[in-house]
């Protein structure tokens, strides 16, 4: 799965039209198939070239109605970004000790998360602190949505919004909603609620089982052995690397940033940084 913010940043270097950037985000997060070729179709009326870069990406890749809900409604990589903390201070360091340092500091992390989810087991908690109010603002919303058919034996309901008067069919057995969300992020919609508390089911079976407490402390149940001292390390046969002198970073003064900037970085683009106290 590609990052959304990626993905755009990516189509604004190509195009220099900002103006069809949040369009491309739009696509992206399209959770039905219907609001997907609107989109779309919006995006190729403006340009031919902008729906075939598009195309090249491939759906499964980027947008909400073509994962089969692997990416649970997330479209960015920053959660998988966060782990640059855990390893702040320790890129400069030598091979051998980055290593370990990657090592002990992923230890300490995972110790201490363990003992964060084991406390919140404590405390009774079915389903994370996100999660819960995720499904407390699907309650607070169910109660404008009216349950007009059903079958209950089929498990295929017909409800209606109160304030638009949109219908709208679900499929419990199969997970469906014609409003995407049930499908995408895998927990119950407002819709979905709507149905339970009419027919008196229990909403949590359609929650899955990512979202529950005792999945998330599954992540963090992994052992970390100690390491070994060097001597003992199998040697090593393959290739070799050498460092450029020439690429070493000045211990003195604040380090230059060498990352290449673009729109996403745009407070670090609009005006020179300036020391106040030099100024």
């Amino acid at each position: 799965m590609f990052c959304i913010r990626h993905i755009s940043s990516n189509f604004l270097q190509a195009f220099k039209v900002p103006h069809l950037q949040k369009l491309v985000v739009n696509i992206g997060y399209s959770r039905t198939v219907e609001e997907y070729n609107i989109n779309y179709k919006r995006l190729e009326e403006r340009g031919e070239a902008y729906a075939r870069w598009c195309d090249a990406i491939g759906l499964r890749h980027w947008v909400l109605a073509f994962d089969e809900g692997h990416r649970l409604g997330h479209m960015t990589t920053n959660l998988v970004e966060c782990i640059n903390s855990v390893l702040k201070g320790a890129r400069n360091l030598p091979m051998l000790t980055l290593v370990r340092a990657t090592y002990y500091r992923l230890n300490e992390l995972f110790t201490q998360k363990s003992a964060e989810t084991h406390e919140r087991k404590r405390a009774r908690f079915t389903y994370s602190i996100f999660t819960q109010q995720r499904i407390e603002a699907s309650m607070q919303q169910a109660g404008n949505i009216v349950v007009h058919r059903f079958d209950r034996r089929n498990e295929v309901f017909e409800v209606c919004k109160m304030t638009s008067g949109k219908v709208l069919v679900l499929d419990l057995a199969r997970r469906t909603c014609d409003s995407g969300h049930f499908q995408v992020e895998r927990i119950p919609c407002r819709h979905v609620i709507a149905c339970c508390v009419n027919q008196r089911i229990d909403w949590q079976l359609y929650v899955h089982d990512m979202y529950k407490m005792t999945e998330v402390r599954k992540v963090y149940r992994f052992e970390f052995t100690p390491l070994s001292e060097a001597e003992t390390w199998l040697a090593y046969e393959g290739p070799t690397s050498v460092a450029n002198p020439a690429l070493r970073r000045t211990s003195k003064g604040r380090p230059k940033l060498t990352r290449y900037l673009n729109e996403m970085d745009s407070r670090n683009m609009r005006v020179p940084l300036i020391c106040r106290l030099c100024d």
